[in-house]
């Protein structure tokens, strides 16, 4: 089994999008006012997922040549990937009419938001499962990996849906602090889980050892540190949590702006680096 990039995109956009629906739906009930907020998150959330179905198309290059692979792939209920494709079959039409309702300025259905709610989370943890039911592979197949990729789809979309508060709408986006705490939050759950799961992977056989060590030490290791801890957990958790828990005051200088900008790109950055990572550091257990 060979996945490579394309894979983890579709697993970063998949997982973002439906980060960026609960984000949305959180929104619309504890800030009603930020209509532009609680808009984009529910535009991004059918892109970022129809981009990511477009990826693993085009990935599935079997799948293109025999259409009918496809067909099996929903007939299957015990497989986790028909499960998984069950999920986005209801969240994808749920996203894009609540996405519609936004554009036509019509309310979403109440009914329909909590759809939405349920398929989205599910959708986030089928990303995980989806890996971890490739028994060959350590850093795959752990009770962990589900758990770190639901905290990153969610730390993924609120960066995403984020970045269009701060550019449209900042002065009510540096008011909403429940958004800011929960962001400092997220980035400390995916660091504790991430070393529990890299722990927990790394003592259960050699060929677990050796993929944590192709991350902390090996040759992913400057992605690992780089792109992954540095910019996608610790420079996000310092920029949230400097202003939310240490000064505890509202910024408003276009230095802070910017600052604020690199923290939401990085959990971005680092959300995709940490599914491409877990991708390429897998190392199948070989049975003699």
């Amino acid at each position: 089994m060979v996945w490579g990039s394309m894979i983890a995109w579709y697993l970063f956009l998949a997982g973002a999008s439906a980060g960026a629906f609960l984000t949305s739906a959180f929104v619309e009930a504890k800030y009603p006012d930020s209509v532009k907020m609680r808009v984009a998150g529910r535009i991004i959330a059918p892109i970022f997922l129809g981009i990511g179905l477009l990826m693993l198309m085009l990935d599935a290059e079997a799948g293109l040549h025999n259409p009918l692979r496809f067909f099996y792939l929903v007939m299957n209920p015990g497989s986790v990937m028909t499960l998984g494709v069950y999920c986005i079959c209801v969240f994808m039409p749920v996203s894009v009419v609540a996405a519609l309702l936004e554009v036509l300025r019509r309310p979403v259905p109440k009914g329909l938001t909590w759809v939405g709610i349920v398929s989205a989370f599910c959708v986030a943890a089928y990303t995980g499962f989806l890996l971890g039911v490739v028994k060959a592979y350590p850093l795959w197949n752990n009770a962990i990996l589900p758990v770190l990729f639901v905290v990153s789809a969610l730390s993924a979309g609120l960066a995403a849906t984020s970045l269009v508060g701060l550019v449209t709408d900042r002065e009510r986006f540096e008011h909403m602090w429940l958004i800011k705490k929960s962001h400092v939050i997220l980035s400390a759950i995916e660091m504790v889980v991430l070393v529990t799961m890299l722990v927990i992977v790394s003592s259960g056989s050699a060929e677990g050892a050796a993929s944590v060590a192709s991350l902390v030490s090996g040759q992913y290791a400057p992605m690992f540190w780089g792109g992954l801890v540095l910019l996608g957990l610790v420079a996000p958790f310092a920029i949230e949590g400097y202003p939310v828990f240490i000064t505890r005051k509202v910024e408003t200088s276009t230095t802070s702006m910017v600052v604020s900008v690199i923290g939401e790109g990085g959990v971005l950055v680092g959300g995709f680096m940490l599914r491409l990572l877990v991708i390429l550091a897998a190392l199948p257990v070989v049975y003699l």
